[in-house]
């Protein structure tokens, strides 16, 4: 009995501090640190630094970014999901949330049910781009010359799992064209390829190839959003949908995420603090310098975002088990 009774006081005692530690949240004297699955210095290190340095005020507390990468993304993702639900552990990760459940059969942990969703942030466009020796001057141009070239394309990715891998698997099926697939470690490489003729097509995100457009060091096509985009080197890329391949829409993306079980009250907070820090002049413009546009639709919400993921988990699911292409 005396047991039972220490143990109901014990537990008692944890949800009263629980309970202390949602409302007192943020401590004064604890960090709240932004888990990156990525390499520092590539796009999504740069969103996140950029998000922690716009959350510092609104949510009032110092916030870092800590890089934890490899496989995909799945080893930072795994770290969260393995964190203590107290909201100082986040996850800053992209489109990789909705491909993972796909790409690896043996997760060790589940993206719809291990995470609270704290809402997305952004939206990158990604543009098919060619080596600068391509003949074709437009997309209808390059389509025929896809068609007379069957069996000897090469189209570049920056590694499995990548979104350049992921847009190229799209691709090939709309086209329902087989291509010889090129992986990289990294944009980088392959960007320097494509520029040499080493390869022939690649499709990226616009953080990444806009330079390279505006220098005409290659050829551009389309962009796979379903608009037009306004950015003066891209503005008279036709989309993908209006050049035939309907429905076509690829945009990388990027969501914030806490562990299972982080508390209501705290995951509000955080919310209310990505909000503000989504509407500050200085956050936005550095993400239109990267081509990002700022979310500012119902998705900035915690259970649209979720079930926003839910769809694109269903859509690339599809697209990666057609392909065969896994990761393990």
């Amino acid at each position: 009995m005396k047991t039972m009774l220490k143990l109901a006081l014990v537990a008692a005692a944890a949800v009263l501090a629980f309970g202390a530690h949602a409302q007192d949240f943020p401590a004064k004297d604890k960090t709240v640190t932004i888990v990156v699955p990525f390499a520092a210095g590539g796009p999504t290190d740069r969103v996140a630094r950029d998000l922690a340095e716009a959350l510092r005020k609104p949510l009032g507390a110092t916030v870092v970014v800590d890089n934890t990468a490899g496989a995909g993304s799945s080893i930072g993702a795994a770290r969260v999901a393995r964190a203590t639900p107290d909201g100082y552990t986040l996850l800053l990760n992209h489109i990789g949330m909705s491909t993972m459940p796909a790409l690896y059969r043996k997760l060790s942990f589940s993206v719809p049910n291990d995470f609270e969703y704290l809402g997305m942030v952004n939206e990158v466009p990604m543009t098919l781009i060619a080596r600068p020796t391509m003949p074709a001057n437009n997309f209808k141009e390059l389509t025929a010359w896809i068609q007379q070239n069957k069996g000897k394309i090469n189209l570049g990715n920056a590694g499995l799992g990548a979104a350049s891998h992921l847009c190229g698997l799209m691709f090939k099926a709309a086209l329902q064209t087989d291509m010889t697939d090129v992986p990289y470690k990294g944009t980088a490489p392959a960007i320097t390829d494509l520029i040499g003729g080493q390869i022939d097509l690649l499709c990226d995100q616009t953080t990444n190839t806009t330079s390279q457009i505006e220098g005409k060091k290659v050829k551009a096509y389309a962009v796979t959003t379903s608009k037009r985009l306004t950015t003066p080197a891209l503005k008279d890329l036709p989309t993908l949908a209006e050049s035939g391949l309907k429905d076509f829409n690829v945009s990388i993306w990027h969501g914030l995420y806490a562990p299972k079980g982080t508390p209501a009250d705290v995951q509000k907070k955080i919310n209310e603090a990505l909000k503000a820090a989504l509407k500050d002049p200085e956050f936005i413009k550095k993400q239109e310098a990267l081509g990002a546009v700022v979310i500012t639709d119902k998705r900035i919400e915690g259970p649209e975002h979720k079930k926003f993921v839910a769809a694109e988990i269903d859509k690339w699911g599809a697209v990666i088990k057609a392909a065969g292409t896994y990761a393990d």
